[in-house]
C-alpha cells in the first residue's frame, strides 16, 4: 500500500521512463500503424494509444482530486511520430503538478467510481493508473512484436541470453 503521495510519484516516473524507452524504440512504420482488424479501441493506432495514455494520466489525476472522472487536458498533438515523447513528457509534467504536494491522507480516502455506487481508495485508483498505462505499452509491444520490430527488454535481457547463463548458474550451486 502507498503512504506517501511523493512516494508515489517517484515510482510512477519509473514507469513513464519504461514507456518512453518502448515508444522511443519504435521504427518509422510505427506511425499511424492500425491492427489489421477490429473496432473501438481495438483498432486503435499507435498514435491514438499514446494520445491515450497522455489524457488519462489526468483522468487518474482529477479522480485522484476528487474532481470526478472526467478527462479535462488538452493532450499535445500525437499525429507525428516526433511528436509521441514531447507529448508524454508534458503529460507527465502535468500529472506531477497535479499530484505534487497532495496530502497523504488522501491515499486512504474513499472517491466514488464513475460507474458503480462504490467507493476505492486513493492509493488504489493509483495503482488502475499504472496497470492501464502498462497495459497500452503491453498493447503497443505486442504490436511491435507481431511486426517484427526490436521490443524493448524491461529488464535489459532476453530469455535467451538467460538461457544462455543458466549452465554457470547451475555450475555455482543454483540448481
Amino acid at each position: 500500500m502507498l503512504t506517501d503521495p511523493q512516494e508515489f510519484l517517484r515510482f510512477f516516473f519509473s514507469i513513464h521512463r519504461r514507456t518512453l524507452r518502448d515508444i522511443q524504440a519504435l521504427p518509422e512504420a510505427a506511425q499511424n500503424w492500425t491492427p489489421p482488424m477490429g473496432e473501438g479501441e481495438k483498432s486503435w493506432s499507435i498514435n491514438q494509444i499514446v494520445h491515450h495514455i497522455c489524457e488519462s494520466r489526468m483522468y487518474f489525476a482529477r479522480a485522484y482530486r476528487d474532481e470526478g472522472w472526467l478527462y479535462d487536458w488538452d493532450v499535445p498533438t500525437t499525429e507525428q511520430q516526433d511528436n509521441w515523447i514531447p507529448a508524454l513528457e508534458e503529460s507527465y509534467a502535468e500529472f506531477h503538478r497535479r499530484l505534487d504536494g497532495t496530502p497523504a491522507e488522501w491515499l486512504n480516502r474513499r472517491i466514488k467510481m464513475i460507474d458503480t455506487d462504490g467507493t476505492l481508495s486513493g492509493w488504489r485508483l493509483l495503482m488502475m493508473l499504472i496497470e492501464h498505462e502498462v497495459h497500452h505499452r503491453s498493447q503497443i509491444d505486442t504490436y511491435s512484436g507481431l511486426n517484427g520490430w526490436d521490443v524493448p527488454q524491461i529488464y535489459g535481457r532476453t530469455r535467451e541470453q538467460i538461457d544462455e547463463l543458466q549452465e554457470a548458474q547451475r555450475a555455482r550451486g543454483g540448481g
